[in-house]
């Protein structure tokens, strides 16, 4: 069956009853890379106001056992379980295992929308 994308059944067009408002609009993509620490603020719906890294190179990992937390430096990007490609490329997104001088940790925040990075230390 052949389907003709953006008509009808019985050919007519389909005719949007709007535009999309500009903060239904989609920003550009971001990555965050492992290097010296780079920051950007961009306004957001309501006048608000969003910092978003650009480029990182410290986490703030919490130890599940004691619950106390520190801020450290990230070695290396070890593995990317969402894309494999992303670690070869030293992209730091939600999820990604870091190398720390405290030993492998997890980021369980999403640094594009925040500006800082978060994690928990993994067993080893």
């Amino acid at each position: 069956m052949v389907t003709n994308k953006g008509r009808q059944i019985s050919g007519g067009k389909y005719i949007k009853n709007r535009k999309k408002k500009k903060s239904e609009l989609q920003g550009q993509k971001r990555t965050i890379k492992l290097g010296d620490d780079k920051r950007k603020t961009a306004r957001v719906r309501g006048g608000n106001t969003k910092t978003y890294l650009l480029k990182a190179k410290t986490i703030n990992i919490q130890d599940v056992k004691t619950k106390k937390t520190q801020k450290t430096e990230i070695l290396n990007v070890i593995e990317t379980p969402s894309n494999r490609f992303l670690a070869r490329q030293n992209v730091l997104t939600k999820g990604t295992i870091v190398d720390t001088k405290l030993g492998k940790a997890k980021i369980t925040n999403r640094p594009t929308q925040e500006g800082s990075i978060n994690g928990i230390l993994l067993k080893e």
